[in-house]
Formats: structure tokens, C-alpha cells, sequence
């Protein structure tokens, strides 16, 4: 424990306290009681740093998992978000988080795609608070603008962010065309793995698990220099089959097909109603889109990975999925001659296959 910490909770100002009364106003949608939690935590002695990474974003954290858990819903999820992002402004913009930048200059954004912005926006205002420069370029930054705002500063490193692994080819994209002009990339973010592992497969020059954790590793020292003449293809030899090129370009033709040959396969789907066919071609659409990410990465596990955690979100939703491996052998049908997609497929039946006998709450 830091002697800042100490020194709060001896006074009774923990951030539990704070991430309750955050919490109850996120979901009330109430942003004037949330700006008021933000502002009164700083105003007794929490620092700006911790508001931030113990408060804030533990409680945005706690909403990603009540929406998972289908106790909050879409537009619950999204006006939290929203408040939590307000709430971060509130946040900036008080005397307490004034700091002078003194360090080097960092930009900060997501991929080009990714919606989900306040894990970089997060970053940029702890950076700012540990003296960076900051750029910060916000949601879904096209990787032509990106290039084109590195051209125009003199910028030490690139921080990218990305939630989803579908946005993972984007992503690599991205980094390798950051490192063509000579600025080295930090990446962080769901989309990357737990442990980094598509950070590292993608030729990231640095991964952090988290805000606190990029800058800390920003504070070391500066990035190794990216290699010269460094290609995406140097990183992922298997795309010479183009498995993944052919899939990722037929994907709507694939969940067509999936979904008129589910409905021969799985009979309960012929009495779904008009908002159940939809809820199904979106989840065939993901399903596609995880299997060309798997085959992008080379990771069997990824796919199966996606559809455990598919599986539970129809669970927690009432929906028994059962109806996702008559769908992934549709699709395996159809792929027969793939070999990478088809071994990913069988895995993802296999594995969907082995958790269906363990009765619904089992939790050991």
C-alpha cells in the first residue's frame, strides 16, 4: 500500500465508498449525482489517479458484467457508459487534476471500428495526470487520420486501444502502419488477450493490461524503435492459405446459408417469431466474423473461447443454445474445403458440446 493509500483509508476514505455512490448514480442515470461523487471524492483526498482507475473504471467494469449477466440492459449499459465518460470530464477539469507536462507526447485512440472509447480516454487523462503530453483522438480513428496526425507532431508513441478481437485485423493494421513512420505502438484493451498474446502476435512494440499498468511502462523509458520494412504478413505466415481473406469476404453469403440450412437442422427455429430470426442472423454474423478472427490469428481458441462465452450470454438471457452447434456444423458443411476453418469449427463443437453436460448452474 502506498503512503497516499494509507493515508486515505486511515481517514475513512477508501474508494468502496466512492465506487457505491458512483455506482448507484450510474444506474439511476443520474449524471449530476455522478459528477457530484467524482467531485466530492477529489475534494476529500482521493487522488485524481485513483478516482479514475479504482472508481470510475471499476464501476464501468461492473457494468460490462451486469449487462453479460442480463441485469442491465442495452440502453441501461449505454447510458452508464455515458455518465461514466461525463463523469471522467468532470474529473479533468478539476483544479485537482492540473499537472504540467513535462514527460514526452503520447497519442491516444481506438482502432479504427472500435466504439468503445472510455478505456483510451481513461488512459489519456492518467497520463496527463503523470505528466504526458497527450493527444487524444478518441473512438473509431480511421488509420489514414492517424498517420496523418503522427506526420503532423512530433509524437514519442502511438497508445491504441481496441475492446473487441473482432477489430484485431484493423488493429494490426494500425500498428504496423504507425511503426512505417518510425513511432513505436503500445496496445491494450479485451481485443489483445489477458495476457497479450495478440499484442505480441501482431508486432505491438508494448502491451499494458491496464491504464496504470501503460504508465508505469511509459515511464521506464521510450519504446523500442520499430523494425524498418516490417510487413502484417511477416507476423502471420499462415494467411498464405487465404482461408481467411475467402471467408472474411463471403461472410454474408456464409450467414445466409447458415441460417436457411439451421432451419431444416434445428426445428424449434421454425416457430421463431419475427424478433427471434433477427436475434439469430446477428448471432450467425458474429459467429462468422469470430471464426475469420480465429483463422486471422491462428488461434483454434479463440473461436471456442467466443462461443463458451456466446453460450452463457444466451443462458443468463433465457435462450437455451442449443441451437449453436447445428449452426456450426451448417458452416462446417459449407467450409468442408478449409482445412483451418474446419479443425476450428469441430473444436468449437467439441467444446460446446463437453460444457452442455454440466447442468445449467453448476458452478463447480
Amino acid at each position: 500500500m502506498s503512503t497516499n493509500a494509507f493515508h486515505s483509508a486511515q481517514n475513512g476514505r477508501t474508494p468502496r465508498r466512492w465506487v457505491d455512490g458512483l455506482w448507484k448514480a450510474v444506474t439511476d442515470g443520474n449524471e449530476h449525482a455522478a459528477t457530484e461523487v467524482v467531485t466530492r471524492a477529489l475534494e476529500q483526498g482521493l487522488d485524481a489517479e485513483s478516482v479514475l482507475l479504482d472508481v470510475i473504471a471499476r464501476v464501468q467494469g461492473r457494468v460490462g458484467e451486469e449487462w453479460a449477466a442480463n441485469r442491465l440492459s442495452v440502453a441501461s449499459e449505454h447510458t452508464a457508459t455515458a455518465i461514466n465518460d461525463r463523469a471522467v470530464a468532470a474529473l479533468s477539469l478539476h483544479p485537482a487534476s492540473r499537472t504540467t507536462a513535462e514527460r514526452g507526447r503520447i497519442t491516444v485512440a481506438c482502432v479504427d471500428g472500435e466504439w468503445h472509447a472510455l478505456p483510451a480516454r481513461i488512459l489519456a487523462e492518467v497520463l496527463k495526470l503523470r505528466g504526458w503530453h497527450v493527444d487524444y483522438l478518441g473512438a473509431q480513428v480511421p488509420t489514414p487520420h492517424l498517420i496523418a496526425h503522427l506526420h503532423r507532431t512530433n509524437c514519442d508513441a502511438v497508445a491504441l486501444s481496441s475492446s473487441i478481437s473482432t477489430r484485431l485485423p484493423t488493429a494490426h493494421a494500425a500498428i504496423t502502419a504507425c511503426q512505417a513512420v518510425g513511432v513505436p505502438v503500445l496496445v491494450g484493451g479485451a481485443a489483445f488477450g489477458a495476457d497479450g498474446r495478440y499484442a505480441r502476435l501482431l508486432g505491438a512494440d508494448g502491451w499494458a493490461p491496464d491504464a496504470r499498468a501503460a504508465a508505469e511502462r511509459l515511464a521506464l523509458g521510450p519504446l523500442p524503435r520499430p523494425q524498418p520494412n516490417h510487413q502484417p504478413i511477416d507476423d502471420l505466415p499462415h494467411l498464405a492459405d487465404q482461408e481467411f481473406t475467402l471467408v472474411a469476404r463471403s461472410s454474408t453469403t456464409l450467414v445466409r446459408t447458415v441460417f436457411t440450412g439451421l432451419e431444416s437442422r434445428f426445428p424449434a427455429m421454425r416457430a421463431y417469431n419475427d424478433q427471434q430470426r433477427e436475434h439469430t442472423a446477428a448471432d450467425l454474423v458474429h459467429i462468422v466474423e469470430f471464426l475469420g478472427i480465429a483463422l486471422y490469428t491462428g488461434d483454434d481458441d479463440l473461436f471456442a473461447d467466443f462461443l463458451t462465452w456466446t453460450s452463457g450470454i444466451l443462458a443468463a438471457r433465457n435462450v437455451p443454445p442449443h441451437s449453436l452447434p447445428p449452426a456450426l456444423q451448417v458452416l462446417a458443411d459449407e467450409l468442408k474445403d478449409f482445412p483451418r476453418a474446419t479443425r476450428i469449427l469441430r473444436l468449437g463443437i467439441e467444446r460446446l458440446t463437453s460444457a452442455a453436460l454440466v447442468p445449467v448452474g453448476n458452478t463447480a
